[in-house]
């Protein structure tokens, strides 16, 4: 008799889980978002329908694999070929309007007023929290840190990118170029000869990255870019799936392999800082690169607060010395390459620029305050990077309920800011969007957008990117250099095919004609 109402109480407890955990599901895949759909158009919002658990994936997924079989039309606009559910979905419902990732709503922004609204106010527009666990390997820091975190970290880490320590790094940018170049010379041999520079500008600003990231540890760190590219491709087949709780933990061969790279990087960097703090003990002079600047930024935060919680873990400067390989070489090595590609069809854009860095450089080295007086490279580099922003959409979002222009969003809901789809605007720039314009930006950023917050290839609002002015710097270098050696033009053999993994890169390279000087 004990046995059997021992079976009864197992089997009635079996019966409560199940169904415990089938309501929570159900709310998951279906109850939610249906109540949320209801909400959002009651209050006017037009959106795609929810479907089942996959919501628009399937589409984006196959969309996107459609847009990227053939390349486009140097005239055509990018956007359609870049984020094509995106773009078909804001011509359809406006610019503001939900989709669906999975059971997720994401209600995606492309109004200026709005947008400038949510980048100031980052304690309440936090950074997405959830969905797929393993896309947080590639990077974390300052990036993905909130509210007080991203206070700490932040604090800490700007005095390395401050202009007067960047100085100190011209000598690393400008070895790595020369590096490059003399293997363009190697190659062109005193004549015209077609180049896919793309990946010589990948390993220079590899190079870069690793020399201020590391000095003289700059070989490790190249070992250490490599598998953080691969890393990357592994995110974004991950980003392109439906994540369900839990399944991180399953052997498969993306997990594992993902799950060894994260342990390798790691394992690489934690040497690196181990001998950097050795050397430290030991009395020896601090080094003057972005991981020693970090690190003497960290103690002297500690010292002042007289509490190590002030500071970062080595864990926490792991994650920022990841998010300087990811962020600092991606985001130059395409503003480079879509650089040189625009100033390869536009020539006259490319003399022009030519002229400037003569007549202010002549043969001379490269210095800080004459990069900073390049007014027309200034101008195409704001122009470029308008037409290819390095990231086509920043995501957001909120935990309490909050008020949004006229719509009042619940807890949990998602933003996508859609920066692509404001850069390529026609009321925001005008019938020539699509044309390569750097004449636009003549009087600043400011008289460019006339005062609208339609521009923001580094973000903005307090959350602006701490190595924006890095960036800009090494690009510029690196555009001086190139420009007193090389003419070119763009190959007959390029195919225009920009698209994201990530960020926004050329998908079948970038083949130039180069021609020694």
């Amino acid at each position: 008799m004990e046995v059997m109402n021992m079976k009864a109480v197992f089997c009635g407890v079996a019966v409560a889980v199940v169904v415990v955990y089938g309501w929570r599901f159900l709310n998951w895949v279906w109850f939610r978002p249906k109540g949320i759909e209801k909400s959002l158009r009651e209050q006017g919002l037009n959106g795609s329908p929810y479907k089942f658990l996959f919501g628009d994936l399937k589409e984006t997924v196959d969309m996107t694999k459609q847009a990227k079989l053939k390349p486009i039309k140097l005239t055509d606009s990018i956007v359609p070929r870049v984020m094509p559910f995106d773009y078909a979905s804001a011509n359809t419902y406006g610019n503001i309007f939900f989709t669906w990732l999975g059971p997720r709503p994401l209600i995606h922004i492309a109004d200026p007023p709005l947008i400038r609204q949510i980048l100031a106010n980052y304690n309440q527009f936090q950074k997405p929290r959830g969905g797929n666990p393993l896309s947080k390997m590639l990077a974390k820091g300052v990036a993905d840190a909130d509210a007080d975190q991203w206070v700490k970290h932040r604090k800490i880490i700007t005095p390395a990118f401050h202009v007067e320590k960047l100085k100190h790094m011209l000598p690393a940018f400008d070895i790595c170029c020369s590096e490059m170049i003399n293997k363009w010379e190697e190659i062109t041999k005193g004549r015209s000869c077609e180049v896919d520079v793309y990946p010589h500008l990948k390993t220079m600003t590899s190079d870069v990255i690793s020399r201020t990231a590391f000095g003289s540890s700059y070989e490790e760190g190249r070992k250490i870019f490599e598998l953080q590219h691969e890393q990357e491709k592994l995110v974004m087949q991950s980003v392109q799936s439906i994540y369900i709780p839990g399944s991180r933990f399953l052997p498969t061969k993306r997990n594992r392999r993902m799950k060894e790279i994260d342990r390798e990087v790691k394992s690489s960097i934690r040497k690196i800082i181990n001998k950097r703090l050795t050397a430290k003990e030991k009395g020896d002079e601090t080094t003057e690169d972005l991981l020693g600047l970090l690190l003497d930024s960290n103690d002297k935060e500690i010292k002042q607060q007289g509490n190590t919680n002030f500071g970062l873990s080595i864990d926490e400067v792991i994650e920022e010395c990841k998010l300087f390989y990811f962020a600092g070489q991606e985001t130059t090595a395409n503003l480079l390459t879509w650089t040189v590609i625009l100033l390869g069809q536009h020539m006259n854009w490319q003399d022009r620029a030519r002229d400037e860095v003569l007549k202010v450089f002549g043969d001379r080295k490269p210095d800080i305050d004459g990069l900073n007086h390049l007014k027309i490279m200034n101008m195409i580099l704001h122009e470029v990077l308008r037409l290819y922003p390095p990231a086509v959409s920043l995501g957001r979002m909120i935990h309490e309920e909050a008020g949004i222009g006229n719509l009042t969003l619940p807890s949990g809901s998602y933003l996508r800011l859609n920066l692509m789809l404001l850069h390529h605007d026609t009321n925001a720039w005008g019938d020539d969007v699509n044309e390569f314009n750097p004449e636009r930006f003549a009087e600043g950023v400011s008289k460019a957008t006339k005062g609208q917050a339609s521009y923001f290839p580094f973000g903005g609002g307090p959350r602006l990117c701490v190595g924006q002015t890095f960036a800009m710097l090494e690009a510029k270098l690196a555009l001086v250099m190139i420009l007193r050696r090389f003419s070119f033009e763009l190959s007959p053999t390029y195919s225009h095919a920009p698209h994201t993994l990530i960020t926004l890169q050329p998908q079948f390279g970038a083949q130039l004609i180069l021609s020694e000087l």
